[in-house]
């Protein structure tokens, strides 16, 4: 049995999605965000101890490429997973380097 190969585009915006998981602070952001469902920008950077501009910069990289969702709540902006699969990427990433350990 053959599959078909995705066609470029699609490959193309599958290289774009691993870009922007491709960064520790991205990687733990999406572990995060698995783990508590919605954070705002204020949760994310006191979890992760990092500044509060780092946080927000790469949110919006995650925002750009769909991989996480923001809901206005009154001041707050809420963050969460698009889809649950993108954790799945970085468990796989964890899970291969824990092997080579």
């Amino acid at each position: 049995m053959r599959t078909e190969l995705p066609s470029l585009q699609v490959l193309e915006n599958s290289t774009e999605v691993l870009r922007a998981v491709a960064h520790p602070i991205r990687l733990q952001i999406i572990a995060v965000l698995h783990e508590s469902k919605r954070l705002n920008v204020s949760e994310i950077f006191v979890k992760l101890n990092i500044e509060q501009a780092i946080a927000s910069h790469h949110l919006r990289i995650l925002k750009d490429q769909d991989i996480v969702s923001v809901r206005r709540d009154g001041k707050n902006a809420y963050y969460s997973l698009i889809d649950k699969g993108y954790f799945v990427i970085v468990e796989t990433i964890f899970g291969l380097q824990k092997k080579q350990l």
